[in-house]
Formats: C-alpha cells, structure tokens, sequence
C-alpha cells in the first residue's frame, strides 16, 4: 500500500482508533474504508456486529488491525481503558429513527446525551481527541418554514443552514420530534464547552441524509417486525412487497441525500487531518442532490423497477398523515441544505455521486439483500392469514 498524504503534503502515522458505534450503519462503512485503504487500526465497539461480521473474520490481511468489544457504553468501565488507548475516539452511537423519537422520548434523550457524556469525560479527561457525530437536526426548522407559502422572501438562502451563523430552532416542548434534535445540539454545546474551558481537541460532524448500503434494517427480517426505519429502507420494504409507498403529509418535505462513500471520504480527511479540523463543526452533505420526499419515492420506484425487472405499478404512492404514521406529537422540518463553504475549503472535499447513482447503488444492494426474505415473509404472512 502506497504511503497515504495529508493535505499538506506530509505521510500519515498510523493510528489507532476507538469507534463507538462502529457496528451502525456509518461505523461498518468508516470500518471497512479504514482497514481496505489505510494502515489505521480500530477499537471496535458495539452491541451489535452484524454489519461488519465480514471485517472481523480470521485470516484476513487486515485481521489484526481490528479488535471487536461488545460493550454497552452506559454502565462498562471498559470503554474508559480503551480509549485511553486509542490516538483518536469516534462516537457514532446512538439513536437515530424518527420514529422513536415520538415513541421513545426518553430513550432517545439517554442515547443521544446522557450516555455520550461520559465518553466525552474520559476524552477529556485523558487528553484523546474526540470526532463526534451529530446530526443536521440540531438545525430544527429553518428561517424559511415561517414564511408564508406566496412570500417573495421564501428563497434558497432561508433554508441554507451554516455550521457557525444558522440558528437552532425546535418546536414547542408537546412536540416530540424534537427530543432527538435538542438532545444532540445539547451534547454539542457540551463537547464545545469542553474545549473551550479544558482543552478537548475535538471535531463535529452534521450528517445530512447520508444514504447507501446496510442503512437501517428491513421490518420482520433484520429488524423487528413492528419497528418503523427511516425513509430509504421504508421505500425499500415496499417496493420489494409490492405495495404503494407511504408518503407522510403528501411527501412535501424536501431533504438532499449524500451517498455513504463520499460521506466517509470527508471523514477519513477529517481523522488524518487534525491541524485543520479540530475546533470546527462540518455539514457533511450533497446540496446537488436535493428532493422532496415524493420525489425520492418516484426516482426509487423507477430505479428499482429497472433493477429488479418489474413493471412499474398503477398505484405507486398513497398519502398518510404524520399523525397516523409516527403517532402524536410529530412535527417536520420542510427543507434542509447544507452550506459547504466550510467543509470545502479546511478539507477539500466535495461529493461527486448523483441522487440517481446512489439510489442505484443502494437498491442493488437492497434487492440482493432482502428480496427473497421479503418475498418469504409476505408468503408466510399469507399463510398465516388463511389459518
């Protein structure tokens, strides 16, 4: 493997690197790209193991660089040990399905603050540097939801959200939703606070949708049967078993989607390159691969038709209110772009994967993944049914 350079020109030390979180969604992906395209060794930590049960088979040549611990973050001494042994900790756990945030209010204010608090200690505490990963929902609204729907003032600008300027508004405290969003911005102010006052080196990273591979869980399969994912793998499952899309309040709300790959590009820049990434918060997203919900549903109806050779159904959507969907107390934000000035210029990053191409990569992954489990468990819904 060719000596890996940062951005200033200067070869890369290799690193060792606690990942909390590691077994989720974004951490089988940050596992895989450390261990196939860099010398970096990893710590990692989880409940689960499922998504990278690939990467943590004997034999292989990057076996020794990986060390698994199923640990449970809220009441492990452990964690504390290996990060004291680590150059570099990364905390991806969490909650992180809009449909708990309703549901599991509580829950999702543990995960996402009390939890993270001591690792954030033990950072400090032991002088490690610290990438946290947040969310684009400390945002909340935008400026622009206020505005009347025939105002002249409603433009892109309103809804651009910038890591150092953009305020941070949430609904009122009877609205849920908002448990997730509060709960990481809290955690945020915490991490800052720790290093302006005790000398924590640490970076925030902002997801906007990131999208790809392993997202989620299929409902009845890898997931249980009666849990409500994210929008992607709720598409998905309903495309496999054939059934209109659920499209909450009309589909109205519009997101921009980064495909995982480039997603993890600007997070390797940011682990191998301190000097210009400690004491900053980054949007992490794909401005040029905007739509609204309906939208999405349309595009991953095709694409998955084209995949999978189906025809294309006669009834593809149908509408539901957010009442009825994610229960009382929902509440949405209808548009979120993330304003990469920042990111562009400290880490030379810009993502170059299309809407269409991620969402072709991602349902490849899901038809080969899932389809014939779908088709099982529909089967077997049937069956049952006719008992």
């Amino acid at each position: 493997m060719a000596p890996r350079l940062d951005l200033e020109g200067r070869c890369i030390q290799p690193l060792k690197i606690c990942i909390i979180g590691a077994g989720g969604f974004i951490g089988s992906h940050l596992c895989e790209a450390l261990l196939w395209n860099t010398e970096h060794s990893i710590l990692a930590v989880d409940i689960f193991c499922d998504k990278i049960q690939h990467l943590l088979s004997p034999g292989e040549e990057w076996s020794n660089r990986i060390d698994f611990f199923m640990i449970n973050i809220k009441h492990d001494p452990q964690t504390e040990n290996l990060i004291k042994i680590s150059d570099v900790v990364i905390n991806l756990a969490a909650i992180c399905t809009p449909a708990d945030y309703n549901t599991r209010p509580l829950d999702t204010i543990y995960s996402n603050f009390i939890d993270a608090l001591p690792v954030v200690r033990y950072c400090t505490d032991n002088n490690k540097r610290l990438i946290h990963f947040s969310t684009c929902e400390v945002y909340g609204k935008t400026i622009g939801c206020f505005l009347p729907n025939d105002s002249p003032l409603r433009k892109d600008n309103f809804y651009v959200l910038k890591e150092d300027e953009s305020p941070c508004i949430f609904g009122s405290i009877d609205k849920q939703r908002w448990s997730y969003g509060c709960a990481k911005q809290l955690l945020e102010r915490l991490v800052y606070a720790e290093g302006a006052e005790n000398d924590l080196k640490f970076t925030i990273v902002r997801p906007f949708n990131w999208i790809g591979p392993r997202m989620d869980f299929i409902p009845g399969v890898d997931g249980p049967s009666h849990a409500v994912p994210r929008v992607l793998a709720c598409f998905s499952m309903a495309l496999m078993k054939e059934e209109p899309l659920k499209l909450v309040d009309g589909g109205k709300a519009q997101r921009t989607f980064c495909y995982i790959k480039d997603a993890i590009d600007a997070v390797l820049r940011i682990i191998e390159n301190p000097d210009r990434a400690n004491m900053r918060i980054f949007n992490v997203g794909n401005p040029m691969n905007e739509a609204s919900v309906k939208e999405l549903a349309e595009v991953m109806t095709d694409v998955y038709c084209k995949i999978s050779g189906k025809s294309k159904p006669n009834l593809t959507t149908i509408d539901i209110s957010s009442k009825e969907f994610y229960g009382e107390g929902y509440e949405d934000s209808d548009r979120r772009i993330p304003d990469m000035k920042l990111v562009t210029r400290q880490l030379e990053w810009q993502p170059t994967t299309s809407l269409h191409d991620l969402l072709e990569f991602t349902l490849a992954y899901q038809h080969k993944t899932y389809s014939q489990a779908v088709r099982e468990c529909v089967s077997k819904t049937f069956s049952t049914s006719d008992l």
